[in-house]
């Protein structure tokens, strides 16, 4: 797009071009190795863009590659876009975060928590704390994904038809209903728990403001970002830009074309899934990141306050925990130690603990299909990589990615 691209030097904005070439040369090693089909990174300072590369194809079976306006489903990625919806209701007053989901969302009046027993025959209890708005918002509610196959409360989601996306043609609404229904993996607030929270914030962001989640996406957020290629479907005028989306089955070494999940963006959705149901490109995240970066605004834009960006950044678990500590042992190519959890972000509290490059602060999330981000508001750096391959767990990309991003900074 005319309005995207490289726009500064790279020794301008701290970088050594020659070491961020590196970057180039390091994943084109997985597009020629057969890894990836192809990529997109982008490596900007200040809301100047430094580098922008891409390689390989956007779709191998048509031959055709990745352009700069090659659209990426961003799964996860969309959590911080449902996050920053929810605190922009909660600066207006809307709600509180510790106030019961409940009180909005009725279902969650009277849950239950696991405790023993098979997936056909739990074992449950009342749960001892109500799910606050808090809970959704960092992970902590004791709800859970079915994909994750490490403890019997995934398996009673798979068994309710709840793994990838959502069962017999439920919307968000009823998706919800039938989340409330199952047992909770621990009690709210005592653990960490990667999960279906998200999608219920975007819920209670629907009901709060009245509106449904793609219209408030679309007039709060996109529009007044210029995120002009963001949304929950990639109608038929943009399709030609679309990138396919491959899989690597477990104990497999080959990637196979996955259309089954892959053309789902495709179609007008059943349900506005807030935590994974967005397709972007870089050049609109990028703009979503800059805003971030801004402490909420961007371009004249406000979405916002600078105080309400430092508590979303902020590490929420007790006791200054990390995720290594507070969180469940979940399969993931980023380390959990030194990285604490705030209101929809990843954030650093130690990087020598997660033996990594970057500064205490720098806050991230990423992708099912590998796409990932990170803003670092000490050095002004933001950074995102899109690509197309599921599960994200399958290769190193976000460390390595990392440890090249940071070694180009030279400043």
């Amino acid at each position: 797009m005319a309005d995207f691209g490289i726009d500064i030097d790279p020794a301008e904005a701290g970088f050594d071009q020659q070491r961020l070439l590196r970057i180039d040369e390091h994943f084109k090693g997985y597009v020629d190795s057969g890894r990836l089909a192809g990529w997109q990174v982008m490596v900007s300072r200040r809301g100047k863009v430094a580098h922008l590369s891409s390689y390989g194809m956007a779709d191998k079976e048509s031959g055709r590659p990745v352009e700069t306006d090659t659209i990426w489903r961003i799964y996860s990625m969309t959590k911080p876009i449902t996050s920053v919806a929810a605190m922009m209701l909660w600066e207006e007053g809307r709600f509180d975060l510790n106030d019961p989901v409940s009180k909005w969302l009725p279902e969650f009046a009277d849950m239950r928590v696991y405790v023993a027993g098979p997936a056909a025959k739990p074992l449950t209890v009342p749960a001892t704390e109500p799910i606050r708005v808090w809970h959704l918002l960092t992970h902590t509610a004791g709800l859970t994904y079915g994909f994750h196959r490490v403890h019997v409360t995934d398996e009673i989601y798979r068994n309710a038809g709840f793994e990838f996306g959502n069962p017999r043609g439920f919307d968000l609404a009823q998706c919800v209903e039938g989340w409330a229904q199952l047992p909770l993996a621990f009690n709210p607030g005592t653990e960490w728990l990667y999960s279906v929270a998200t999608d219920v914030l975007g819920r209670l962001v629907e009901v709060v403001s009245g509106r449904p989640l793609d219209q408030f996406f679309a007039d709060r957020i996109f529009a007044p970002l210029g995120m002009v290629d963001t949304g929950f479907t990639v109608d038929n005028d943009r399709h030609h830009r679309l990138a396919a989306l491959y899989a690597r089955p477990v104990g497999s070494k080959e990637t196979v074309r996955f259309d089954q999940m892959g053309n789902v963006i495709a179609r007008e959705p059943r349900w506005f899934s807030g935590g994974g149901g967005l397709a972007s490109t870089t050049r609109d995240y990028a703009r979503f990141t800059w805003m971030l970066l801004g402490g909420g605004a961007y371009d004249g834009v406000r979405l916002l306050s600078p105080r309400t960006l430092r508590l979303m950044t902020s590490n929420q678990l007790p006791g200054g925990a990390d995720l290594q500590s507070f969180g469940r042992p979940l399969s993931a190519e980023s380390r959990f130690e030194g990285v604490g959890f705030g209101l929809g972000f990843a954030t650093v509290l130690d990087p020598v603990a997660g033996k990594a490059s970057g500064n205490v602060g720098e806050f991230s999330w990423g992708g099912l299909a590998s796409t990932a981000f990170w803003v670092d508001p000490v050095d002004e750096v933001t950074v995102i990589f899109m690509t197309q391959l599921m599960p994200s767990s399958t290769y190193p990309i976000r460390p390595q990615l990392r440890q090249l991003v940071y070694s180009a900074l030279v400043d």
